[in-house]
């Protein structure tokens, strides 16, 4: 149900090289995967159901905590704006207040702290 987010390259030199991944593309396919949302709903520009605009939420909110990214760099990533993000961390920082929603969150929380540290040390050992 969930679509991939796109492949990007460029060419440089005559070469096909990958471009970094956007600021929140992981957090936002990972959410996807969970949530069984389709991405392009996820960073689409017009308000959804409610289960849509909680994945998006979610998916701001673990960009800001767990990546650090700033609020406008979430928005941008979105299609929203910084005031729209910090809407969405307080919703979600409140349903935390749920232990098998806090669960989840934390499990996903750990799943990409877990992806940080291995392409941290794949870059080490480059």
């Amino acid at each position: 149900m969930y679509d991939s987010l796109p492949s990007l390259h460029t060419t440089i030199s005559g070469r096909r090289v990958p471009v970094p991944p956007r600021v929140c593309d992981e957090v936002i396919a990972l959410v996807a995967r969970q949530k069984n949302v389709p991405i392009r709903l996820l960073i689409h520009k017009s308000r959804n159901r409610k289960a849509v605009a909680r994945a998006r939420q979610l998916a701001m909110y673990l960009s800001h905590v767990v990546l650090g990214r700033s609020l406008m760099e979430i928005g941008e990533a979105f299609g929203r704006d910084r005031t729209t993000v910090s809407h969405a961390c307080g919703v979600i920082e409140d349903m935390r207040d749920d232990p098998r929603f806090d669960d989840e969150v934390s499990g996903l929380e750990r799943q990409i702290e877990a992806r940080q540290a291995e392409a941290e040390a794949l870059d080490h050992a480059a």
